[in-house]
């Protein structure tokens, strides 16, 4: 009879929760997965707060509803999973804002995170140069080319799409810039079309047609009413569950850092904990579940190109301000967009109260929330917390009262800002390449540790879970392997 593995999940975000999840259904009777997370509490970038008597989420606010292949995304079979799929809601309203010249204008529709294949549908935004989207006999990528975002759309249609519509849709994602951002990791649908297409726009609508078509009234997005925590809380209560005395063993350990990954000849041994009391756990596989480069530095020991490979990936910094604003008059929008150009430091803004009708209050309290910190601008975050807050009111309020005619936003009732150091991944040119050679190198030598997470399979939730669970399946076929 197949004996019981001890895995180790290090990290505690909904990436390492969900491969927690999926190791202990596949792993058998008597084994033990245990969720390493160095701070007081899991889910990571999932977290709801509190402001005003209203719960707000200081992280990850929403997720896709749906996969590619018209299924539901990861994150929604998860929710459904974890008995949350009566709490999902949608937006009210989808349609989002862009600041072009210090005045807000509709988001054009019928793009690909802002490239077109329609040049008449973002011409009230954009001067697109279509004479540059010639025909040159050749696909506008060779074979396995991968190059950053700006440098194509560029090339092909100018510098006011990429300045005001492409910059600002990729900088609200990843509070990055175009001009730096792979092709391949962050549109994959249109960088496989750029390899057989020859023009830009060809490749933006063939991209959108092989995307399967939106089924009518299906919404796109979803949260969880009473907040993103839910979802990690049913995950924890989920994995830690004792209902099945033949069920794999699922632990959580908080305050519990992993500093050191050593091989032994039948696994790993993990250093646990403070420097002046380390704790030496012996385990059988390791999931990694972390940010690019805590993870390299793990790995030096093991493999120290595949580490190389991996802590090349840089990140960027955000803080997000969120405000209850007192009877403001409101533009019809879930949000909005800000371009680098206008020169504001927010660079995009949610309007909780308009955007999820279960937000809004009798009251007439606004909740509204402003995201600050562009790659490369690290230190335009250095600001303290009451500069940033009335940076983010003052910035707003001027595009709110512009779109609204009125005076702007009153003085807020209450504020939250919450800072994410090295959120977001920057996915360079030649990452997918980079994740791959890394993943190679650690399966030819060392199977039995998988690396999860948004610094390698793309950020969101739906990536997240995806990647954990992906990551639980390498570790069991791995561990399967083996024993034959």
């Amino acid at each position: 009879m197949r004996q019981g593995w001890r895995i180790a999940v290090v990290g505690g975000g909904v990436t390492g929760l969900a491969a927690a999840l999926r190791l202990r259904e596949l792993a058998p009777p008597g084994s033990t997965i245990t969720v390493y997370e160095q701070s007081g509490a899991t889910g990571g970038k999932l977290r709801t707060g509190e402001l005003a008597g209203s719960a707000v989420e200081l992280g990850a606010e929403a997720f896709l509803v749906r996969d590619p292949d018209g299924g539901d995304s990861p994150a929604t079979a998860l929710a459904r999973r974890l008995g949350l799929g009566d709490a999902l809601v949608h937006p009210a309203t989808g349609q989002a804002g862009l600041a072009v010249n210090g005045e807000l204008r509709p988001v054009p529709g019928g793009t690909l995170v802002g490239v077109p294949g329609d040049l008449t549908r973002v011409a009230a935004v954009a001067r697109a140069e279509a004479e540059r989207d010639r025909d040159e006999g050749r696909p506008l990528l060779e074979p396995g080319q991968d190059v950053a975002v700006g440098e194509l759309v560029r090339r092909r249609l100018g510098d006011e799409v990429v300045d005001r519509l492409v910059d600002p849709m990729l900088g609200g994602v990843y509070a990055g810039r175009a001009d730096r951002l792979s092709l391949a990791a962050t549109m994959p649908a249109l960088a496989r079309t750029a390899r057989t297409e020859h023009t830009l726009t060809g490749a933006v609508r063939a991209a959108q047609a092989t995307a399967r078509p939106a089924t009518p009234g299906r919404p796109v997005f979803a949260t969880v009413a009473g907040g993103m925590s839910r979802l990690v809380e049913a995950a924890a209560a989920e994995l830690t569950a004792r209902t099945d005395p033949d069920a794999p063993v699922g632990e959580i350990r908080t305050g519990a850092a992993v500093r050191e990954l050593r091989p032994t000849p039948d696994g790993w041994s993990l250093v646990v904990g403070p420097t002046r009391e380390p704790e030496l756990v012996e385990v059988d596989a390791v999931v990694l579940a972390l940010p690019a480069r805590p993870a390299a530095r793990l790995l030096a020991e093991v493999d120290p190109a595949a580490a190389g490979r991996v802590g090349e990936l840089d990140y960027a910094s955000l803080a997000l301000v969120t405000l209850a604003v007192p009877a403001p008059a409101l533009p019809e929008l879930s949000g909005l967009l800000v371009p680098a150009s206008e020169g504001m430091l927010i660079k995009a803004a949610t309007f909780f109260t308009t955007k999820w009708a279960h937000l809004r209050r009798p009251d007439g309290i606004a909740l509204l929330r402003v995201s600050l910190g562009r790659y490369g601008e690290e230190e335009q975050l250095q600001r303290d917390d009451d500069e940033l807050a009335a940076t983010a009111h003052r910035e707003l309020s001027r595009l709110v009262g512009t779109a609204a005619a009125g005076a702007g936003l009153p003085a807020p009732v209450a504020g939250h800002v919450q800072r994410w150091g090295g959120a977001l991944p920057q996915y360079a040119p030649g990452h997918l390449d980079r994740v791959a050679a890394a993943r190679a190198a650690l399966r030819a030598g060392r199977p039995t540790v998988a690396l999860a997470g948004a610094g390698y399979d793309g950020v969101g939730i739906p990536a997240c879970v995806r990647s954990g669970q992906a990551a639980a399946e390498e570790i069991i076929k791995a561990l399967e392997g083996s024993m034959a």
